[in-house]
């Protein structure tokens, strides 16, 4: 197991990873829970076209912050070397916050992706690398454990070895994924979107229609039980306030007011209708919009999406 305690050993490799292309990265963290968390591990594995946990690097830095600090200066802040975490705003925290270049987090990607591609019930790496990652059972019992304590166990270093070839897998899987939710516009089989669309069509407004339907009795089964909150559900209420002013008044206030810069309103259809006669004595400015719509047709019939 490459476990590294020796400073001399770990400097060494650090230079040696200055030649890598791309690393995937983890960290354990004492005291995480405390006002005062200290970085314990940091978890490496290498470019390696075969991701396998021998080719993780596990670098001991408890108490060492001039270690730290020459990671951050040679990897972190390397913007030549992509560096691959799951959760990233959190390792970055010990690992030079914005000194940090070229960073990519797989948690970002996985909520890019829209949810049909990527129907998940949470996002953490656990659950992506048993259900994309290929791998039967994940275990993270040790994420918990004293990562101030030392030694470690054979169980916390066999945890922490691991994590990063899930993160490897998962990572790979992600980028598979991102094609399929972001095609090519220009290239974009429409036929293939038709065939698609005609297929799901049906059950999706039947699905809409019951979820509707569900919500709303739902809705009024709280409110008759007095239930605010359930397992699935929860109620809350708030007031809807909607400020208006005769206009009369507030144009005869505005005349006697000395206003610094022009102030605009909107117009609505209802306001021009009223004001119509007075509107032709008044400057209007006219800002257009193209409103792309598709429409769906349906033995000639015809359903509008709007963006």
């Amino acid at each position: 197991m490459n476990y590294l305690t020796d400073t001399t050993e770990i400097e060494a490799l650090f230079f040696e990873l200055t030649k890598a292309k791309i690393l995937w990265l983890d960290t354990e963290v004492a005291d995480y829970m405390s006002k005062n968390p200290r970085l314990s591990l940091i978890q490496i594995l290498i470019n390696d076209s075969a991701i396998k946990p021998e080719n993780t690097y596990l670098i001991d830095v408890l108490d060492k912050p001039q270690l730290v600090e020459q990671f951050i200066k040679l990897i972190m802040a390397n913007q030549d070397i992509e560096k691959v975490f799951h959760n990233a705003k959190y390792d970055l925290r010990f690992l030079g916050k914005t000194k940090a270049k070229n960073v990519t987090c797989t948690l970002e990607i996985a909520q890019s992706l829209p949810y049909f591609i990527l129907p998940l019930a949470n996002l953490q790496l656990k659950t992506l690398a048993e259900q994309i990652g290929g791998f039967a059972q994940v275990n993270k019992e040790e994420q918990g454990s004293d990562w101030g304590k030392r030694p470690l166990t054979e169980k916390q270093l066999e945890y922490a070895k691991l994590d990063t070839v899930y993160l490897a897998k998962v990572h790979r899987k992600l980028l598979e994924l991102i094609p399929e939710s972001e095609p090519d516009s220009a290239t974009d089989n429409l036929e293939k979107i038709a065939v698609r669309y005609r297929q799901i069509q049906s059950q999706w407004k039947l699905l809409d229609s019951e979820v509707e339907h569900l919500k709303d009795r739902a809705k009024k089964a709280m409110e008759a039980q007095n239930i605010k909150e359930n397992s699935t559900f929860k109620m809350s209420h708030y007031e809807r306030t909607t400020v208006k002013a005769n206009l009369i008044e507030l144009s005869q206030m505005i005349v006697n007011m000395e206003l610094e810069e022009k102030i605009d309103i909107t117009l609505t259809k209802e306001l021009q209708k009223e004001l119509a006669q007075v509107l032709k004595n008044v400057k209007i400015d006219e800002e257009k919009k193209t409103v792309l719509t598709l429409k769906i047709k349906q033995n000639e019939q015809e359903s509008d999406f709007n963006f």
